[in-house]
């Protein structure tokens, strides 16, 4: 079954209708984000019909799609909890957090799935606030100066159902809406 198709499909002719003649291929990373958006990560056959819709080689959407840790390459839970590592989120206790996401969501070092299907725990290696450092993102919306304490209140946020608002910006209501946002299609209070 193909995955761009009915409305998905008229989704992506109209976002490769953004780009001029000659450089529809621009429009890979708002395709990639769409077949994010429906599968809840980017599969093989989402790979190949990016590819087929562009005209490109499947190589060619993968190399991109491999290139930004955005684009989800294997099943991804309702939400997407990334907490960034690097050395500014580092110095103000990062690993701390990191480490009470994983005790929140009941997660194993090594496992980014929950059991439940509910939660993906990923370690980003920047998320580019390294003023509001440590920064965690739920569905791609910051939360800054996260402390474990609060990392376990948004991980108990999100076991209930509940989305909490980030920082600043609207808050994401799943990774697949955030996905859809991010493709230029849907609205940010879905």
């Amino acid at each position: 079954m193909a995955i761009f198709d009915g409305a998905a499909l008229d989704d992506a002719h109209a976002i490769i209708a953004r780009y001029p003649k000659g450089r529809e291929r621009s429009a890979i990373m708002p395709l990639l984000y769409v077949a994010q958006s429906l599968e809840g990560h980017v599969s093989r056959e989402g790979l190949r019909e990016v590819g087929g819709l562009l005209g490109i080689t499947t190589a060619e959407v993968e190399a991109v799609a491999s290139f930004y840790t955005m684009f989800r390459l294997r099943p991804t839970g309702r939400h997407l909890v990334n907490v960034c590592t690097n050395l500014a989120c580092l110095l103000r206790g990062a690993k701390d957090v990191y480490e009470a996401a994983h005790e929140a969501a009941g997660m194993a070092h090594g496992q980014d799935l929950s059991d439940d299907g509910l939660i993906t725990l990923h370690e980003e290696e920047c998320l580019g606030v390294c003023d509001f450092a440590p920064a965690v993102q739920i569905d791609f919306a910051n939360h800054d100066t996260v402390t474990p304490e609060r990392m376990r209140e948004l991980i108990v946020e999100l076991r209930a159902g509940r989305v909490p608002a980030p920082s600043r910006g609207p808050a994401m209501v799943s990774f697949a809406h955030a996905s859809r946002v991010l493709a230029g299609l849907g609205e940010t209070d879905a």
